[in-house]
């Protein structure tokens, strides 16, 4: 029996996959404030052109630069593995599989992006990248990849997650970024709602605000802004996870996964994990497909699908998504990654047409599931990758129940060992389970009421 499935180095997939290329029903465009379709152009204060061009794309298949798979080889391709431990605990009929992200030099999936947008920064004469981070992996990320290409990072870190993982700024700082805690005293956007809000914890939606602004104040032009998650390009680079995935699977005899799970935020790893596999279930094959994301900030299962703005100042172009509003300030829980306000076009519009079976789940239960992770596996996942354990978990007790034998693939989006104050006040009985009310979300989408609508058609195939 195989425990790690590893693919060679002369493997490793040379081009990415855009679903944009497959989706049933086409993807919805950016919105300017006129409510008219922006153009590329529009995007070039915050992005490079290279960066803009694989936006807007809908080209299939699009080759990875050499140099960029040459930094890459430093961890990929990535391990997958069978978590027969675990199967063994649960004493369930289903094959386990998960492929592990956190074997990247910052311990996550992020780098998979932070490389090649620093990259094409770079290419594009661009000096300076700013960003926001939630947990702290996707700016530990970036200053990672800004290191080894050579670009200056400013990093804007959710207050809540700046003053929770101290460790995480500390990677930052010894990769040579910047990283402030935001709301912050830089920007207009920060001095605003720390005026009205002084005691926030900050939110993704602010962090985002503060990075986009300071990216198109400098007048020099040489600086750009980054996102780690929700963009079109960046949902394209993470599906090198999926693609090695595959790979893998078809070494062991397995043409296809019965069930792909992922945790989900922005939609990032979900995204890198399943998108090669949605293209196979539009293309006919039986396959579930689910995002998993916290109660107390769900997006995909109880937030609508409407055009919203990436961020609390509407800096950015409206998007269509599903999104809880971008007002919105999520509870201060373990699972920073995951507190955003909206999802990726990509992965809402999937979710729309059917292809994706959204569920959520309290962080009592994913630390509990986390902790059954340890002492089976042996590894402390991060509280992001818990929720995707539990519903590993649920679906392998399921196969067990039925008595039927299933293959479940997952995305292991990160480790843990920076995010142990979540562990220890979970074992110290300090959390507890936070739960939007309707009332909660009818008060945050409110904005969107004088907004342009997105279409909801779908073909009903699935």
């Amino acid at each position: 029996m195989d425990r790690k499935i590893l693919l060679s180095e002369k493997d490793i997939p040379k081009q990415w996959y855009n679903l944009a290329a497959d989706l049933p029903t086409p993807l919805q465009p950016p919105l300017g404030p006129d409510g008219k379709p922006i153009t590329p152009d529009m995007l070039a204060p915050v992005f490079p052109m290279n960066i803009i061009e694989q936006e807007v794309s809908t080209q299939r298949w699009i080759d990875i630069p050499e140099e960029v798979l040459d930094i890459m080889y430093r961890w990929r391709p990535a391990p997958l593995r069978r978590a027969i431990y675990l199967e063994r605990y649960l004493g369930t009929p289903a094959k386990i599989y998960y492929k592990d992200e956190s074997t990247s030099p910052a311990g996550s999936h992020k780098p998979n992006t932070a490389v090649p947008q620093a990259w094409y920064n770079k290419q594009f004469g661009i000096k300076r990248i700013t960003t926001e981070t939630g947990a702290g992996q996707w700016g530990s990320a970036l200053a990672f990849a800004c290191q080894l290409i050579g670009l200056e990072c400013k990093v804007f870190m959710v207050r809540i997650s700046f003053d929770q993982k101290p460790f995480r700024k500390f990677m930052m700082n010894v990769w040579g970024a910047n990283c402030v805690a935001s709301p912050s005293m830089e920007t207009n956007a920060g001095r605003n709602v720390l005026k009205e809000f002084p005691d926030t914890p900050g939110s993704l939606g602010i962090a985002i605000s503060e990075a986009v602004e300071q990216a198109v104040m400098d007048k020099t032009g040489k600086t750009r802004y980054a996102l780690g998650s929700v963009l079109n390009h960046v949902m394209l680079h993470q599906t090198i996870i999926g693609l090695e995935a595959k790979k893998q699977l078809a070494m062991v005899g397995i043409k296809k996964p019965d069930i792909v799970i992922g945790c989900a935020g922005g939609g990032s790893n979900f995204a890198g994990i399943s998108f090669p596999f949605v293209a196979d279930k539009i293309h006919g094959e039986n396959i579930e497909i689910i995002p998993v994301e916290p109660a107390a900030c769900p997006t995909l299962t109880k937030a609508p699908f409407v055009y919203d703005h990436g961020d609390l100042a509407c800096m950015t172009p409206l998007l269509a998504m599903h999104s809880l509003g971008h007002s919105f300030v999520p509870p201060p829980f373990h699972a920073g990654g995951l507190r955003y306000h909206g999802m990726a076009p990509l992965v809402s519009q999937a979710t729309v047409e059917g292809l994706m079976t959204p569920r959520s789940y309290h962080q009592l239960k994913c630390y509990e599931s986390a902790m059954i992770w340890a002492k089976t596996e042996g590894t402390i996942c991060a509280p992001e990758t818990s929720h995707a354990i539990a519903a590993v978990i649920d679906e392998a007790l399921k196969a067990k129940e039925e008595g039927k034998e299933k293959n479940i693939l997952f995305c292991y989006s990160g480790h843990g060992l920076m995010d142990l104050s979540g562990y220890d006040a979970y074992l110290s009985g300090k959390l507890t389970d936070y739960q939007m009310s309707d009332e909660e979300i009818a008060k945050n989408v409110a904005c969107f009421k004088d907004m342009p609508k997105p279409s909801n058609k779908k073909t009903g195939k699935w």
